[in-house]
């Protein structure tokens, strides 16, 4: 497998892997739609601008797996006290016909390297329940988050 990072030629691409990665949790393929659609618009300037980075694999050049990551502003917290920012995983996805090989587990790794790089003491993501054990292995607990939709 080839690696590189995401460039914003990869829209299309990683639009495509995070409408088919809701719809493997299960998603209602009604929203799946709206979603890809403000996504999309939501997406191009932070690839163009950087703030939404990450990594391809490729095999011969086809695109079959890929990652998403970015930097959240967030104030001082115990799990890290000195820095204003976590980092955040999204879009982790790997082509059908090539999972079970560790390429998320790749993809993941390569991630945690891009954040220490960047100096990055913490990082966060949401897991579906395929993802979870994948993340548990490689370290990642779960927290005290809640969420509501507020139905406005």
């Amino acid at each position: 497998m080839n690696v590189r990072n995401l460039t914003e030629d990869d829209l299309d691409l990683i639009c495509r892997h995070r409408e088919e990665m809701f719809r493997d949790a299960g998603r209602d393929e009604t929203v799946l739609n709206p979603m890809t659609e403000h996504f999309r618009a939501w997406l191009q300037p932070r690839l163009q601008d950087g703030s939404y980075f990450g990594f391809v694999l490729s095999d011969d050049e086809h695109p079959v797996a890929g990652v998403g990551l970015m930097l959240i502003d967030w104030p001082p917290h115990p799990s890290h006290p000195t820095q204003d920012r976590r980092g955040y995983v999204l879009n982790v996805y790997v082509e059908p016909a090539y999972r079970r090989r560790g390429l998320a587990r790749r993809l993941m790794q390569l991630a945690e390297a891009e954040f220490a790089r960047r100096g990055v003491q913490y990082a966060v993501l949401h897991a579906t329940e395929k993802g979870r054990p994948l993340y548990a292995d490689l370290g990642w607990g779960t927290t005290t988050e809640m969420a509501k939709e507020l139905g406005i």
